[in-house]
């Protein structure tokens, strides 16, 4: 199984991106996604933006990812 995460482009230069994942950022390449641009949400895989999403979605997956670490938190 693959997960992709929802990120927001702070900065672009070429093909390559500054991100924010929850307000980590990172460096991810726009190779796959070169019309992305700076504002955009995306789903960032494996150092890849794979596709554009919009903001509602972003907020909703990682919503669930929050659900998520509740859930492993309680029974880990």
């Amino acid at each position: 199984m693959c997960l992709a995460v929802p990120a927001v482009i702070l900065s672009r230069q070429d093909m390559l991106a500054t991100v924010s994942v929850s307000g980590v950022t990172r460096q991810v390449s726009l190779m796959l996604l070169p019309e992305a641009q700076v504002g955009d949400y995306v789903l960032i895989h494996a150092g890849f933006a794979i596709q554009t999403i919009d903001a509602e979605e972003a907020r909703r997956t990682l919503e669930l990812f929050k659900e998520l670490e509740k859930y492993e938190e309680f029974n880990g």
